[in-house]
């Protein structure tokens, strides 16, 4: 509800109120001389949120509105704030000099700030995009658009539902564009979820309006003219940047169309199993494959890393010529050396190019935007003379110098401008010959000033009189109280002061108005000229960022070599066969955690002819979990185009990495562990093919024993025998009985994590070995937990017991246990008719005292039992 009207409300109450009213559901931040203000709830919301003062002012003759405001100048702090919950927040500026308005001063919403439309470098993660996506649902296709509106990296998409809903979480967009309606809008685990009018995503007006911001009229240039939901998603972002940051359309230059065939699709498990971008359980970049694989110097690099993590390619021509570019690198220890410490000087020419093309640019972007192109020659001539722009051409093609940008920078810009254009020294002395002119002067004015203090020091014989400036009050001469009898008739007093006057002459005012008359049109000019620098610097925009394109893939196989070299890691040999054998293969993350050389590797070999599934048992804590990740991981590196940890690896290019390892509640839809175990299993299932790899860890243990051994053995039996889900599976396990399933299934394998017993004592050795276990050591594990003597004593005699009760199986299979019904454990070992007593007890009817009583004879009944 906007707030009320009141027909006391003052002019700047009335304007406040119009405005407010163009911004539903917005939080309007809202400039009055130095501080921004919000009101009524908006005024309440930001005071609880930002943990601000709310105060309150007069309105009307009796009552009074919320208020809650702070200075201009610390507004990034607290937009941050309030965009990181979720906020949307719409900017309402001063549009002219409040000295110059007459009557109310002139304001308007300059942008709405969201998650998704955020410039400001203080507010963003250098390392990552910051995207900005549309959904627009279909009943068979639906449409995906996104932007990141600081790199002018635009593209649409086409996809089935299920297909699409996975992108959005791949992409992990800020925000979310979907149309309003009256259904539930997707629950994605990350970004906020902003409804629009329905109109946005209306599929025609969505064409036409792309087509009408590119200027062309037909789209068969983008890839996407058949494609009518993505054109009406990206007509939907068009349409809210309209709304929300206009000048970020001038950076919309180019779109382009996507499909995810030709990458290997990562589902959200797969990537949380994986730990590929966080670790799980502190929800830290630290401890994440990309925390080992990130040694890139700039933030285009970062970036890039990060997209060819979230999208492995499944393509093997482009996959060798990462590689290839890695090589270099990695062969050329100068060159990675050399090439390393230049692009540590070079910034974020990405965002930086289209801070300038977006109008928002400062003197000092400017000057960081020539220091990274100032690199760029350098770096040319370097990699030519070490023979990589022979062998990788590709990689020194996109740079352009771009020698004239730098020119102009350096010509217009001087060397430490001011952070903002109100202190005015924003355009080297030389540049404007106009400029130079008015400078010169106010400069002569100013030493005129200087003239006049001494002349009238001599004049009035008052030798403590100065003429000073403040911004309020302007040019002045402050005479001491004590000399006031000698001030001449012709001053004018101007401001009375505890010890002194402030006086003027007509003299000092012509002088006044010279200066600051001079220094206004000098500050009006910087602006203009600075304005013109980057037009210019606009024209040329498309080889920068080319060039900051070109950086980024630089660095990126620059930093890979460097991993590659410090973590001793070889190059892929990759295939489009199924195999994937992996020779002494290491974990990335443990090994480095480890340290010390202590990571003990292990070898494997999968193919879809021979050993297609290999069934893994062995003790707690022998190292499956992190075999099968690593199996994975090496994978999934080698198709990021990475060297991989290991003496060598052929890797058979997969199409999918699925995994299921873990368990986890849902408590949002209300889904157990197992339903969860079973959902997940399930979309293996259904979406596997004979180029997969699954990893699967403790499938069926949510439940009983004998239903879980039952789900578990079917699903192996699944893989194996359906000809198109026929996927490459490591498959670890406690169920046992599990390993007979090697003897009739010819591609089932059994290995197992060995380890030794010395005097009682288990010792993991790490290594996996054909064969199959007959012990977990579960019982040694939870003592290694500090599970107390007492427990770990009867779980032992427990294990005795339930062992003991186990049948033999038919000849060739392993022991089956009897069913759970016809085995009763005794409460103690030998109870001596214990149990009888207990079950004769009332406690009901017995007193406190009574019970304590018995249940210490009880007590000592059992200790003398035990010690039989």
């Amino acid at each position: 509800m906007p707030p009320p009207r009141d027909a006391d409300d003052t002019p700047a109450r009335k304007q406040y109120l119009e405005i407010k009213a163009r911004y539903p559901g917005v939080i309007l931040f809202f400039r009055m001389g130095d501080f921004y203000e919000t009101f009524d709830a908006d005024a309440e919301l930001v005071a609880r949120e930002l943990e601000i003062a709310l105060t309150s002012r007069p309105q009307g003759r009796n009552g009074r509105i919320p208020l809650a405001g702070f200075p201009y100048h610390a507004v990034d702090g607290y937009l941050a704030k309030l965009i990181g919950k979720g906020y949307r927040v719409a900017i309402c500026d001063q549009l002219e000099d409040a000295k110059l308005a007459k009557g109310v001063v002139q304001r308007g919403v300059v942008r709405v700030v969201t998650p998704g439309t955020l410039v400001e470098p203080q507010l963003l993660d250098s390392r990552r995009n910051n995207y900005l996506a549309a959904y627009a649902p279909g009943p068979d296709r639906c449409g995906i658009a996104y932007i990141d509106i600081t790199t002018s990296e635009f593209a649409v998409t086409q996809l089935p539902p299920d297909r699409a809903l996975a992108e959005l979480e791949r992409l992990g967009a800020a925000e979310v564009l979907v149309p309003k309606s009256d259904e539930t809008p997707p629950d994605l685990s990350s970004g906020l979820v902003t409804p629009v009018e329905p109109d946005w995503f209306h599929q025609r007006d969505g064409r036409e309006r792309v087509m009408r911001h590119f200027g062309v009229s037909t789209l068969e240039a983008f890839g996407c003219d058949r494609l009518p939901l993505a054109t009406a998603a990206a007509g939907a972002i068009l349409a809210y940047l309209a709304v929300t940051q206009p000048p970020a359309l001038a950076q919309v230059t180019r779109m382009s169309t996507y499909s995810t065939e030709q990458w290997i699709e990562l589902d959200m498990q797969t990537r949380r199993n994986l730990e590929l971008f966080q670790r799980s359980r502190e929800a830290t970049a630290q401890g994440s494959l990309l925390s080992v694989l990130d040694q890139t110097k700039t933030p285009m690099g970062a970036r890039l890393l990060r997209r060819r993590m979230e999208r492995p390619l499944k393509e093997l021509a482009p996959l060798e010529q990462r590689l290839d570019g890695v090589q270099a690198f990695f062969e050329g220890h100068l060159l990675r050396a050399e090439a390393r410490k230049l692009l540590g000087s070079v910034p974020d020419l990405e965002r930086l190019v289209n801070r300038v093309r977006g109008g928002i640019a400062l003197p000092r972007d400017l000057l960081a935007l020539r220091v990274g192109l100032s690199a760029i020659p350098t770096l040319k001539e370097a990699m030519a003379r070490h023979g990589v722009a022979e062998r990788c051409a590709w990689l020194s093609d996109g740079l352009h110098a771009s020698p004239e940008t730098c020119d102009l920078i350096a010509a217009a810009i001087a060397d430490d401008p001011p952070a903002a254009f109100d202190q005015g020294g924003v355009i080297r002395k030389g540049y404007s010959t106009e400029l130079d002119d008015l400078r010169e002067r106010a400069g002569t004015a100013k030493e005129a000033i200087l003239g006049l203090e001494r002349r009238e020091r001599e004049r009035t014989g008052i030798r403590s009189l100065k003429v000073g400036f403040n911004r309020v009050f302007g040019y002045y001469i402050e005479v001491s109280n004590t000399h006031r009898e000698l001030v001449p008739d012709d001053y004018h007093r101007k401001q009375t002061l505890v010890g002194a006057e402030r006086f003027f002459t007509p003299e000092l005012k012509d002088w006044e108005t010279s200066i600051l008359n001079g220094q206004e049109q000098a500050l009006d000019l910087e602006r203009e000229l600075f304005r013109q620098v980057c037009g210019q610097i606009v024209a040329g925009s498309e080889a920068l960022l080319s060039s900051a394109a070109a950086l980024a893939v630089i660095d990126v196989a620059a930093g890979l070599a460097e991993v590659a070299v410090a973590n001793r890691y070889v190059r892929p040999s990759l295939a489009t066969s199924t195999e994937l054998r992996i020779t002494a293969g290491r974990h990335p993350v443990v090994e480095l955690a480890l340290g010390d050389g202590s990571f003990v590797p292990n070898d494997t070999t999968l193919d879809t002819a021979e050993c297609q599934i290999a069934l893994i048992t062995g003790p707690n804590m022998a190292g499956k979990s992190t075999y099968l990740r690593q199996v994975a991981l090496i994978t999934l590196m080698a198709q990021v185009g990475s060297f991989v940890p290991a003496s060598s690896a052929t890797v058979g290019l997969v199409d999918r990495i699925f995994t299921r390892i873990g368990a986890q509640d849902d408590l949002a839809t209300g889904q157990s562990t197992f339903m969860v175990e079973m959902v997940e299993t399930a979309s293996i299932l259904h979406h596997a093919t004979p180029r997969s790899l699954v990893i699967l860890d403790e499938i069926g243990r949510g439940t009983s024993t004998y239903d879980g051994i039952s789900i578990a053995q079917a699903v192996v039996e699944y893989l194996h025998n359906q000809p198109a889900v026929a996927a490459k599976t490591l498959f670890a396990t406690h169920y046992h009985e599990l390993t007979s399933l090697a003897g009739y299934l010819p591609r089932v394998h059994n290995f197992t994590f060995s380890v030794t017993e010395d005097q009682g004592q288990v010792v993991f050795l790490r290594r996996i070995l054909p064969g199959a276990a007959d012990r977990s050591y579960g019982i040694h594990v939870a003592r290694l937990a500090g599970l107390p003597e007492a427990v770990s004593k009867r779980a032992e005699e427990v294990l005795h017991t339930l062992e003991s009760q186990a049948t033999a199986a038919p000849e060739g299979g392993r022991p089956r246990r009897k069913p759970p019904a016809s085995a009763q454990l005794a409460l103690l070992p030998s109870d001596d008719g214990l149990s009888a007593e207990l079950l004769a007890l009332e406690p009901d009817t017995m007193t406190p005292l009574e019970a304590l009583n018995r249940l210490y004879q009880l007590k000592q009944r059992a200790e003398r039992l035990a010690q039989r």
